[in-house]
This record gives structure tokens, C-alpha cells and sequence, in this order.
């Protein structure tokens, strides 16, 4: 059965616009989970079990509704340590510095609450910076552009000049994989390419 929209429980405006790219319909739910991690926890299974509280969250906002909801959580990854939204300047400098020169590993999973299960599945994505001095860092800090960015860079804004090489998924660094996230909306009925036609069209 079709689904005429979904819920997406999250307040990235990046995730938006990438629903809004493939013509998905969808609603903004507010959630909040706690994303501290657990003691010993492996980054794919921190991704995934953040990604899946998530979506129980926005179907718990949602109340009694058949309509899916999809959410999703991304982790930058470099020598083991998760690096999240930066707490301030020194923090995101730090960050920078410490992907200077070197390839990370981004994780974005995304799970759909659908006909009674949650369905989930992580996508993982490889980027090489240049070489990044610490003045250059704090300048872009001051842009204002990484405060609210998992790793303390967006590719698809300022930061793309940081990026030297790309393996894996555009999409699925800014935070939303569409490859995957198509698979698990289609099967749960959700419609893409939803537009309504240019004027004159038939």
C-alpha cells in the first residue's frame, strides 16, 4: 500500500533538502535521544543504535499513525575516535587538525519505523583531506559553517575545499544516503520523484 508521506525525525536541514531532492514527501518530527556513548561501544553499532532510538523516538512524537518514520545518525571516524559537533573554536580547530593530511571514515546510518519493524542499514564512506593549517581551521570556524557539523566540516558547503578525495557516498556524509535510504522507503510504500509537473506538462 502507498504511503503518502513519511515523518523524519530530525532537524537537519541537510536531511531535508536531500528528501526534497529525490521528490520525497515528507513531515519534521522533533526528537531528542541521548547520544552519549556507551562504554566500549564500536562506532558502527553507536551509528546504528542511535539511528534506530531515533526513529522509536519520532514514532512515539507521531502517536497512532501508519505513515513510516525515518531517521538517521552520522559519526566522523579517524584512529578510533568518534568525532561529533565541535563544542567551540579550539575544538573544531583541533578536529580539523587532526583530519589534516589524512583519510576518516564518515558512518551514516538511517532506520525506518514501517508496518511494525525497524528496518536500519549503515552506510560508510571514505575522505581524504589536504593538509589544513591551524590558522586556516579557525578562519573556517569563523564562517560560522561547522558549529552544528559532525567532524567540523560540511562537503557540501566551504569545507568542500578541504577535500582532496571522496570514496563512498556525497550524500551519505552530508548525513543522508539516498542509495540506501530509496531501498528502505520504497519498500515501505513511500513514494519518490513525487513533484507535480512544470506548467503545460501532461
Amino acid at each position: 500500500m502507498s504511503v503518502d508521506f513519511v515523518y523524519l525525525a530530525s532537524g537537519s536541514p541537510r536531511r531535508r533538502q536531500l528528501l526534497e531532492q529525490i521528490g520525497v514527501p515528507f513531515q519534521v518530527l522533533s526528537v531528542t535521544v541521548d547520544e552519549s556513548l556507551g562504554r566500549g561501544e564500536e562506532p558502527v553499532a553507536y551509528v546504528s543504535r542511535l539511528a534506530v532510538a531515533k526513529a522509536g523516538a519520532g514514532r512515539e512524537a507521531a502517536g497512532a499513525t501508519a505513515r513510516p518514520v525515518l531517521a538517521a545518525d552520522t559519526a566522523v571516524v579517524i584512529g578510533g575516535e568518534i568525532l561529533g559537533k565541535p563544542a567551540g573554536r579550539d575544538d573544531a580547530v583541533r578536529m580539523l587538525r587532526l583530519l589534516s593530511g589524512r583519510t576518516h571514515e564518515v558512518l551514516t546510518s538511517i532506520a525506518l519505523a514501517a508496518n511494525g519493524r525497524t528496518s536500519s542499514c549503515v552506510s560508510r564512506s571514505e575522505v581524504t583531506f589536504r593538509e589544513i593549517t591551524s590558522a586556516e581551521a579557525g578562519a573556517y570556524w569563523d564562517t560560522g559553517e561547522p558549529r552544528d557539523k559532525a567532524g567540523g566540516y560540511a562537503i557540501q558547503g566551504l569545507g568542500a575545499v578541504f577535500i582532496a578525495q571522496l570514496r563512498g557516498s556525497f550524500s551519505g556524509v552530508m548525513g543522508l544516503p539516498l542509495f540506501e535510504t530509496a531501498g528502505l522507503l520504497q519498500a515501505a510504500g513511500v513514494p519518490r520523484w513525487n513533484v507535480a509537473p512544470a506548467d503545460g506538462a501532461r
